[in-house]
This record gives C-alpha cells, sequence and structure tokens, in this order.
C-alpha cells in the first residue's frame, strides 16, 4: 500500500471512532430527558457497532481469498462474527452494547493472531487503537443505557 493511501487509512479508521464516541456522550446527556430519544440513539450506535463488527469479520473473508489460505477459520469466524453484531442489534441496549464491545475485542484478538499469517501485521496498532476506543464506547454506553 502506498504512504499516502496508508495515511488515508489511518485517518478513516479514526473518523470511524466518531459515531461512537458520539453515541456514547449522547446516550449519557440524554439519559433520562427524552426516552424517544435515548432509544433511537441506542438503536443507532448498537447498529453501527454491528456494521464495524461485520466489516471486521468479512476481512477475513477478503484475506483469505486473496491469499488464498487453506482451512476454515477465517470462513467461520468472517460470519461469525456479523451473527455476534446482529445478535447485539436485536438485545436490549444495555447488554447489546456490552455484548458488542466484547466481540470488538474478540475480533481484535482473534486479528491479533490471524493478521501476521495474513501478511497484515502490520495494522495490528491501528487496530489495537480503534478497538481500544470502540469497546469503551460500547461499554460505556451500555451502562448509560
Amino acid at each position: 500500500m502506498s504512504p499516502e493511501n496508508r495515511q488515508l487509512a489511518h485517518r478513516l479508521g479514526y473518523a470511524g471512532l466518531v459515531p461512537f464516541v458520539l453515541g456514547c456522550a449522547l446516550i449519557w446527556l440524554i439519559a433520562d430527558r427524552n426516552l424517544d430519544q435515548h432509544a433511537f440513539v441506542s438503536l443507532a450506535l448498537s447498529a453501527y457497532a454491528a456494521l464495524i463488527i461485520s466489516f471486521l469479520g468479512g476481512i477475513h473473508w477478503g484475506l483469505s481469498f486473496a491469499r488464498g489460505l487453506p482451512g476454515r477459520q477465517p470462513l467461520v469466524w468472517g460470519i461469525t462474527a456479523p451473527l455476534l453484531g446482529w445478535l447485539g442489534v436485536l438485545m436490549s441496549p444495555y447488554a447489546g452494547l456490552a455484548l458488542h464491545g466484547g466481540v470488538l475485542i474478540a475480533c481484535y484478538v482473534i486479528d491479533r493472531r490471524v493478521y501476521p499469517q495474513l501478511g497484515a501485521g502490520d495494522w495490528l496498532t491501528l487496530r489495537f487503537r480503534l478497538t481500544a476506543v470502540a469497546s469503551f464506547s460500547c461499554f460505556l454506553a451500555a451502562a448509560g443505557s
């Protein structure tokens, strides 16, 4: 990847944290003021977390196909992560957002083991930072739900 595209990927990754941080902040700011708005923000954050979890699972499929890896693990995880994300959306916000935070951490733990094998180990520092903020936002939002 060119240095310009790598820098763009980092910027976009950090920009992707905005909905996590904003959603978490809004959950706490409107906690008891308006139940409809609170429910909307909780659902919006949960849906966004599930979308990101699906993206993280899909990376395993893409890298597996691109590298022609044998084995089923990347393909199985590639569908397990989105299913867990979807399950979190269906749950009440306090439980679903906690599940999302846990799945985001699980995605990182699995990526930490698999990315070096797939030639993507140099992305783990960025992945750690993004995971830390996103999962913390989910856990904090769950506490405010």
